[in-house]
């Protein structure tokens, strides 16, 4: 007799096409995010970003941490290359 659970049960085979598709986001995280941004346009947008850079420092640079990218590059993928202009 085969197990129901654990990692010794036999796997099924995945019908082509089930499923979401792939890059599509969970609905429920598409959701929250207008609601979030409904509420930051509600707040004053831009104005209350800037209001708050000054007043919460902290909080802000953590929310730009989390809507930089990642990994920056340069052209064609090479390296970031920095010019200080006069």
């Amino acid at each position: 007799m085969q197990p129901k659970v654990g990692p010794d049960r036999p796997k099924r085979a995945k019908t082509p096409g089930s499923g979401r598709a792939r890059g599509t986001p969970n609905r429920v995280t598409a959701e929250l995010k207008d609601l979030i941004l409904g509420a930051l346009d509600d707040a004053g947008g831009q104005a209350y970003l800037a209001t708050q850079a000054k007043e919460n420092p902290g909080a802000f640079l953590s929310l730009v941490g989390k809507v930089l990218p990642l990994k920056v590059t340069g052209k064609d993928g090479g390296p970031l290359v920095v010019q200080w202009l006069p």
